[in-house]
């Protein structure tokens, strides 16, 4: 008797953590965490940076496993089983608006940061250490910022609802999508953005964007036709066959398309870091985002 009432007590002990364990709120990995990037218009310290790495003479960049040089050692507190963050400044190669304003309001937020690696540092002599890079989000080169790490705050996700594609506004801030990571213009669920609404305006991390469009707003580079979203207007008039609107309706007037939803993982003063969540089909530059 006495054995099945331990039994018992095991099973429900058992599926009690398991319970335990699938209330757990979830949370981004931390490869999205710490590969996010940020778009700031605060000073990132220069001081410390990667002076070149092991094979340097055969090899320009580096990558997880490989070990590169730091400017700082002992002398100026480096330890061994200390970890840095590294950083780089970077621009768009290759510049093409997807949305009118885009570039200015961007240049507006700041600097584009992308996250590039977490290093540990396994020697640290006088006034050079060697360190390990332990996680790399691309790759590593000289020059690169090297940052002292720090936590970044895993916020909660919430559980994934059925998404109200016809939600009216709420009156709460508005912002623009104004860049993907890496300068992507096409986006989707598990992707990140960059929305020119940040600290300043209250946003916090773990707050909640919608993400919307207004149809007919003929801001994006897509557009070719006046008023494709109503009547599609051309030399020859409105395109036949396929119906036409009266001048009255527009962006301004006719309900918005809801398209997804993203939790903010990092802020600056003018903009936050956003992963989508959600997303009904591609969102790009242009779209807006209002905070549930």
């Amino acid at each position: 008797m006495r054995g099945k009432v331990f039994i018992a007590g095991l099973i429900l002990s058992l599926s009690g953590g398991v319970c335990a364990a699938q209330t757990k709120p979830q949370t981004p990995p931390p490869g999205q965490l710490y590969c996010s990037g940020i778009v700031t218009n605060e000073p990132v310290p220069h001081d410390t940076y990667i002076i070149t790495g092991q094979e340097s003479n055969r090899i320009l960049t580096f990558g997880e496993g490989q070990y590169v040089y730091i400017n700082k050692g002992s002398s100026e507190g480096v330890k061994i089983g200390d970890e840095f963050l590294v950083v780089r400044p970077v621009e768009d190669s290759d510049p093409v608006e997807w949305t009118k304003w885009q570039t200015a309001i961007l240049h507006k937020m700041g600097t584009v940061w992308e996250d590039e690696s977490r290093l540990k540092v396994i020697v640290a002599q006088a006034n050079v250490s060697i360190a390990q890079v332990e996680h790399a989000c691309k790759y590593v080169q000289r020059g690169d910022i090297v940052l002292p790490f720090t936590e970044r705050p895993a916020p909660a996700l919430k559980p994934q609802g059925n998404f109200d594609q016809f939600a009216p506004p709420n009156g709460k801030p508005l912002a623009m999508v104004i860049e993907g990571k890496t300068f992507q213009q096409q986006l989707g669920r598990n992707n990140i953005m960059y929305v020119n609404l940040g600290a300043s305006q209250g946003v916090k991390i773990g707050d909640y964007f919608r993400i919307f469009r207004y149809e007919g707003t003929e801001h994006e580079s897509a557009y070719q036709t006046p008023r494709h979203a109503f009547d599609v207007e051309g030399v020859l008039g409105p395109t036949l066959g396929f119906g036409e609107s009266p001048k009255k309706w527009n962006w301004s007037n006719v309900p918005r398309e809801d398209i997804g939803e993203g939790i903010v993982l990092r802020t600056a003063p003018n903009s936050s870091t956003v992963l989508i969540t959600f997303s009904l089909i591609e969102i790009y530059p242009g779209d807006y985002v209002e905070l549930e």
